[in-house]
């Protein structure tokens, strides 16, 4: 297999930028990418990984020659749940019995809040099947759960696909808050590929069109605002992120309260939890760690332990980062407590794993080590 080293100075080249250029869009500098191209040193972190993959506009798998698997670590590219998920989008699956949409819908929703990813996953194919003819507010809603799960265990394409059909029905009904919720959903499936450029955009479209006193509307155009923000600081542009951070405390201010109206989580507490992840994609563990420290989790709506796993997992990035290699640890594990699909299948988790086994001694390196064989991380 070709070094990938060479496959980026290849897709470099093709694009007719310098070293110097990539170098600064992914935050290194000129003499690590010409390292890296010559074969001298690797790019082992799925972060840069995934900015070098924006910069020189190719999936991952491109560039890292892995013969069209997924992207993220971590994920079995045809493991039975994510088969089934696609032979229900894509060819029909049938209604198990006495399967209500809109009950189904609501259940899942908050299933994935709870972070009980695995329950979920294992549903979804049930799920398509009974959105067939649905009122459209409930197929819009289940293709939103649909898409948003796919996302977050690897699978951009058939959250993508997911996505697209709840955008298209929520078009057809003429709901602005579904629309943009599907919207949202479109743009997180787009950003972990080569077309993050054109999600960034559809975010930021989108939400300067949600206007209005609704608290659902809102609620969508703040989190698209959030996820807008998010775009940015991956392609190290901190004062854009920091202007689109102020557009959602805002709306979240006029909103008044930590709400969940179309599953958004949106509020202003939402709002300082994406402050922190803000940071974490700028590559500033201090910030990322101050931010952290404002978040007040307990005004969180009733079950949305996801954003608090969330914080879990930017501090644990933060504080290996910093090399206090004993909170990182905390921290994965009450992620791992919280919710194992995590520590299994997010590609920051299982980074952050990887650095710590590289430290891990004593005492602490034999938990280290436990936390990583129950993740399916190599030791």
């Amino acid at each position: 297999m070709e070094p990938i080293g060479r496959r980026i100075a290849l897709h470099r080249r093709r694009r007719g930028l310098s070293q110097a250029a990539v170098a600064g869009l992914v935050g290194r500098s000129e003499s690590w990418l010409s390292q890296v191209e010559r074969g001298l040193r690797t790019v082992d972190n799925y972060r840069v990984l995934r900015d070098l993959a924006r910069v020189l506009r190719v999936d991952i798998d491109t560039m890292t020659g892995s013969g069209g698997q997924a992207s993220e670590p971590g994920r079995e590219p045809f493991d039975a749940d994510v088969a089934a998920i696609e032979r229900a989008l894509l060819v029909g699956a049938q209604t198990g019995p006495g399967v209500d949409a809109s009950t189904a819908v609501r259940d899942l929703h908050r299933a994935y809040q709870a972070a009980h990813y695995g329950d979920v996953v294992a549903a979804l194919p049930g799920l398509v099947a009974a959105l067939d003819g649905q009122d459209p507010a409930a197929v819009a809603a289940g293709y939103t759960v649909v898409a948003k799960t796919l996302t977050k265990i690897g699978s951009p394409d058939l959250a993508r696909i997911a996505a697209d059909r709840a955008r298209e029905v929520a078009r057809r009904s003429g709901d602005p808050a579904d629309l943009g919720m599907a919207v949202y959903q479109v743009v997180c499936a787009m950003l972990p590929t080569a077309r993050a450029a054109l999600a960034e955009e559809l975010a930021v479209t989108t939400a300067e069109q949600l206007t209005g006193d609704d608290p659902a509307v809102r609620s969508v155009a703040g989190s698209l605002w959030l996820i807008a923000a998010v775009a940015a600081a991956r392609r190290i542009d901190a004062a854009v992120a920091e202007a689109r951070l102020e557009r959602a405390e805002r709306l979240a201010e006029h909103l008044g309260e930590d709400a969940n109206h179309r599953w958004t989580a949106f509020g202003p507490t939402n709002v300082a939890i994406h402050r922190v992840s803000v940071a974490v994609e700028l590559g500033d563990a201090p910030a990322a760690l101050a931010a952290a420290e404002a978040v007040d989790l307990d005004r969180l709506p009733e079950g949305l332990h996801s954003r608090r796993v969330q914080v879990q997992l930017d501090i644990a990035w933060a504080q290996a980062q910093r090399r206090r290699d004993a909170e990182a640890l905390v921290a994965l594990l009450e992620v791992e407590r919280a919710a194992p699909q995590v520590t299994r299948r997010n590609a920051v988790a299982r980074d952050t794993i990887r650095q710590l086994l590289a430290r891990a001694r004593g005492t602490s390196g034999a938990a280290v080590r436990g936390l990583a064989h129950r993740a399916g991380v190599a030791v």
